[in-house]
């Protein structure tokens, strides 16, 4: 993982279809919209709603998983 990826901007690409994407690729995608959150979190004092609703469908998709 580079720096320009460390974190997933709400303008960037996201997948439309979780259940498609690997469980690793799945983790790293997490990593990602977290690392986003938190800077939000600390340079605006709220993150961007954008970012929220991916850390939350994230959070449904390894829920799913987790109850294969």
């Amino acid at each position: 993982m580079t720096a320009e990826n460390l974190h997933l901007t709400p303008d960037e690409p996201f997948p439309e279809r979780l259940g498609e994407v690997s469980d690793r690729e799945l983790q790293v995608l997490d990593s990602q919209v977290q690392r986003q959150f938190d800077h939000e979190i600390v340079a605006d004092g709220e993150p961007n709603p954008e970012t929220e609703f991916r850390r939350y469908e994230l959070d449904e998709e390894f829920e799913s998983r987790d109850k294969r």
